[in-house]
């Protein structure tokens, strides 16, 4: 069984109108433990990101304002959460947790964090409730321990990670690729390497057949040694902010081809939850709920 990174300061409380997607980050690990999918031991509790490690992928003017809380009212309002001390802890949190999930990822095959997926933080700001890019962060620790040499960035939630794009912009060893709503959040989007802007009501059929167009060329051209994929869940139908028509059955097929193309092609990978946002809260536990297992299956 794979490592799942996963700590209780994930559920940071909220404000009333950003407590209900907390939830999905105690009721995930409870869900699977139930159902018998995860043993307890398979849960790590990650520590916090050090700081001389984030200033590889955010700078020091935007950390040190982040950290001691002194960031505007105008770049708050950006993120959307009122800041705080134990919302930077969180962050830094689930930035180490992908980071460790990649580096378990490297002698298991798979490993995935029950949060990040933190794609609209870019170097120097943070928005789209992004404070820190945990994605880049790892990222790059990978490449500057080279324990890697080529990553590939798969980002599958309904939003562009315009951020991950901006800080890999000039970097040719890290490709990214957002499958994402064209017409939805961020408004203004970021070139990435490759970007498949699908339009409002994209059903099964055609979001599979464009990721299989696209997805195992990108790993044949790019020939990647290390996949980051952000599996958000906000591509359901369901979902109030997402605007396309996905099934549950249209997210495993998504799954299974990442997965799939990542196990033939003997390429690791760590994943991040990404969002969800469908009213029921048992729409979107049981979409992440789905991608753990479908992991377990295709890679033990």
């Amino acid at each position: 069984m794979f490592k799942i990174a996963f700590s209780p300061i994930y559920q940071h409380p909220l404000p009333d109108g950003h407590r209900f997607p907390m939830l999905k980050y105690e009721l995930i690990p409870k869900q699977l433990l139930y159902q018998g999918n995860i043993q307890a031991s398979d849960l790590f509790e990650p520590n916090l990101a050090r700081t001389e490690d984030i200033l590889h992928t955010h700078t020091a003017e935007y950390v040190d304002q982040l950290f001691h809380l002194k960031l505007d009212a105008a770049h708050v309002r950006r993120i959307g959460f009122p800041l705080s001390k134990v919302l930077v802890e969180r962050e830094r949190c689930l930035l180490q947790g992908t980071l460790d999930c990649a580096l378990f990822a490297l002698t298991d095959g798979i490993a995935m964090n029950i949060a990040g997926g933190t794609h609209h933080a870019f170097a120097n700001r943070g928005e789209g409730f992004c404070l820190l890019n945990d994605i880049a962060f790892a990222a790059n620790m990978l490449l500057i321990q080279q324990k890697v040499k080529r990553i590939l960035i798969v980002d599958l939630d309904v939003h562009q990670g315009n951020g991950t794009a901006a800080i890999f912009k000039n970097n040719p060893a890290v490709f990214t690729l957002s499958m994402h709503g064209g017409d939805n959040y961020p408004f203004h989007k970021e070139q990435s390497d490759l970007d498949i802007p699908l339009l409002a009501g994209t059903t099964d059929q055609t979001y599979i057949n464009l990721l299989n167009q696209y997805l195992p060329k990108t790993i044949e051209d790019h020939k990647p040694d290390f996949i980051f994929y952000l599996c958000g869940v906000d591509v359901l139908a369901s979902d109030k902010l997402g605007k396309l028509n996905l099934s549950l059955e249209g997210c495993k097929m998504r799954d299974e081809i990442v997965f799939n193309l990542a196990k033939t092609n003997k390429i690791p990978v760590a994943c991040a939850m990404g969002g969800g946002y469908s009213p029921k809260i048992s729409d979107i536990v049981d979409a992440h709920c789905q991608t753990f297992k479908v992991a377990q299956n295709i890679f033990f």
